[in-house]
């Protein structure tokens, strides 16, 4: 084999690939040479790519910094720590024979320290499934800024957010699932999507709501920001200052209580605060990112960061603090929604990545990605390949951490919620990672650990006793349905996609049982927009039409399509409704996802209202409003028209039902 190709076999580098057409695909070898380098294998010459090969060798002989193995089970000990030699009475050593040494079964998930043959490690041990949930549970997903209560403010929050929780127990949800919540840049307004954040072990300071918590309420005085889109580029800024007021006006008391409760989180969070401290002091002379501030900021450890959070002891504590009012108000939330009488509460969301110059990549340089962003080869979402910009952990970081970050991630999730949404979970198998700066042509599938990562979301699933739902739309890696089936999660299947081999839409009783049932995402058409076909208006727009179609033959294929969705949601029973006429086919498909014997059945917030614009458009940025998008009255009045109010019913009735029907069976 060549030596190149070797070596990309060897840290799990895929040189071949298929697409969502079933077409082959050959990386090149400037591609294999450069990703291979990002990765800490210089791959630029013969003699780099032997020396990497010899590193490849060392590294797996290496004991590993943790165990993963599975609850009840005997290991095989890895080759690493399965080691013995005996000393004969001529003096002669000799090698035993242990490759059939196992580590004896353990049946208490949890994490052990142990130690193997003098090696002090780790063992993980994974339950055989993750929790799950009895019934048949439905609730809405929710874009949190779109929300409005009574109260004037530019975007929603998590006060916003907790009235969302209660109206909807109220009407008999078990589950509000949310966009990501993850902490942005603090104050910034740019780069506000939820699915770009500075850090994933933190949250979105701006979320904070001080009423929930007992603190003065946010001031209301600023109607000039008030709109129907979001005016971010103004409204983070103004933000950051009013917890900046709130901050100032507290007394030593509550100051002791946010010492008290910070406490635990330990150096992590004071680095977090340390970076939005050095952000927000940098960003307007160096821009966002910490590779563009002054070198000596680099190291987190280092003799500059160290006397800037000493110098700006006040600036951090802020930040602290802000960090401790959106941890503490989001957790309120949670609270509620369980005290309420919601099976699950919070369904939260973890975005694929971070941002390359974020708080994460800054303070977990060693296991990230560094010089590779990720993204995703071409298909049905994204013909031209995607690169999000972002990175994400490095398979040898993992490792060397022993899983730390992942594990510190998940955990992070899961303190505030009863269930997690793992975004694009095919990453836990495989990502397409892309030379920094490159298009996504230049990129190539890179393998994970996906036995190990699974397992520790399990386990720390089956600790917080959470759902997990894999997010598995597209092309899907050999193996990993049934993977995550026999683990116990949660698998998506969205309305659009679910065709039968006639190009027809399934039925109802045709939805695994363990799933979540939907009629849309964020990054899809709602259904009334669907139906109205304002996606293609969109598409014509934006040029982003299929190249083989004309906006005439896209609208004789959307009416075909009209047509099936129309018989597999009535059954050729009514009418079918023109075009401009939407609501009757969206209260039918709330009923069609109702009727799934899906465990979970989720409706996006626009198609109980029936909304036509979806919040985000896949592939743009500013060419479509992406996540600007608000609600157009308070939710509570919106809930009570009865129009709402009647899908509403539809949904929780059709849940109702199939339960019923379930626990007969």
């Amino acid at each position: 084999m060549d030596p190149l190709h070797a070596l990309a076999q060897a840290i799990g580098l895929a040189r071949i690939w298929w697409d969502a057409g079933g077409r082959q695909h050959i990386v090149s070898d400037a591609s294999l040479a450069t990703i291979a380098t990002a990765l800490g294998y210089p791959a630029g010459s013969p003699a780099e790519i032997s020396d990497s090969l010899a590193q490849v060798a060392r590294e797996q002989s290496e004991p590993p910094a943790m165990l993963v193995v599975d609850a009840g089970v005997a290991t095989p000990l890895p080759s690493s720590l399965a080691s013995a030699e005996i000393t004969l009475a001529d003096g002669t050593v000799q090698r035993l024979d242990t490759s059939g040494w196992t580590l004896p079964a353990i049946h208490e998930p949890g994490y052990y320290p142990v130690t193997i043959n003098g090696r002090a490690l780790t063992l993980a041990v994974a339950p055989p499934s993750c929790p799950q949930v009895e019934g048949r549970i439905w609730g809405p997903a929710v874009q949190i800024p779109a929300l409005r209560s009574a109260t004037s403010q530019p975007f929603g929050a998590f006060g916003e957010l907790a009235e969302a929780v209660r109206l909807f127990a109220e009407r008999g949800a078990d589950t509000v699932a949310i966009n990501p919540v993850h902490a942005l840049f603090a104050g910034s307004g740019e780069g506000f999507s939820p699915y770009s954040p500075s850090s994933r072990l933190y949250l979105n300071t701006a979320m904070g709501d001080p009423a929930l918590v007992g603190l003065t309420p946010l001031s209301t005085s600023y109607p000039h920001l008030i709109d129907t889109l979001i005016d971010w580029e103004s409204a983070l800024p103004h933000r950051l200052e009013q917890l900046r007021t709130l901050f100032d006006s507290l007394d030593a008391e509550t100051k002791t209580r946010i010492a008290r409760d910070n406490e635990p989180f330990g150096e992590g969070l004071r680095r977090q605060a340390l970076y939005d401290a050095l952000d927000c002091h940098l960003r307007a002379k160096h821009g966002r990112g910490w590779q563009n501030w002054p070198k000596r900021y680099h190291d987190p450890d280092g003799k500059a960061a160290t006397l800037f959070a000493k110098e700006n002891k006040r600036e951090v504590e802020f930040h602290l603090f802000a960090q401790w009012l959106a941890r503490e108000s989001l957790a309120v939330v949670q609270a509620q929604a369980k005290a309420s009488g919601m099976k699950v509460g919070l369904l939260a969301d973890l975005a694929v990545g971070v941002h390359t110059g974020g708080a994460d990549s800054w303070s977990m340089r060693g296991q990230l990605l560094q010089g590779l962003t990720i993204g995703a080869p071409p298909d049905p979402l994204g013909p031209r390949g995607q690169n999000w910009m972002l990175s994400s952990f490095s398979p040898k970081g993992l490792a060397r951490s022993g899983y730390a970050g992942w594990i510190a991630t998940i955990r992070a999730a899961l303190s505030t919620a009863g269930a997690l949404r793992i975004d694009h979970a095919f990453g836990l198998a495989r990502l397409w990672v892309v030379p920094e700066g490159e298009p996504s042509s230049a990129g190539a599938y890179l393998s994970y650990p996906f036995e190990n990562l699974v397992r520790l979301a399990a386990l720390e699933a089956h600790l917080a006793g959470a759902l997990i739902v894999a997010e598995d739309l597209g092309t899907m890696p050999g193996g990993f349905g049934p993977a995550i089936a026999a683990r116990g999660m949660l698998g998506m299947r969205v309305l659009w996609f679910e065709r039968a081999k006639d190009d027809g839409f399934i039925g109802p009783a045709d939805y695994d049982a363990q799933s979540v049932a939907m009629t849309g995402t964020h990054d899809t058409p709602t259904v009334a927009g669907w139906w109205s076909g304002r996606d293609l208006e969109w598409a014509e727009k934006l040029g982003r039409l299929p190249e083989d179609a004309t906006p005439q033959e896209a609208a004789l294929r959307r009416d075909w399509d009209r047509g099936l969705l129309w018989a597999t949601l009535t059954h050729n029973a009514a009418p079918r409704p023109p075009a401009d006429e939407p609501d009757t086919v969206v209260t039918a498909a709330l009923q069609h996802i109702g009727c799934t014997p899906s465990s979970l059945a989720i409706a996006p917030l626009e198609d109980l209202l029936a909304e036509c614009e979806q919040p985000n458009l896949p592939g743009t940025i500013t060419e479509h409003p992406n996540w600007r998008r608000r609600l157009g009255a308070p939710l509570s009045d919106l809930l009570d028209e009865p129009d709402t109010a009647q899908r509403v019913a539809t949904l929780d009735e059709a849940r109702k039902a199939v339960s019923r029907i379930g626990s007969a069976g």
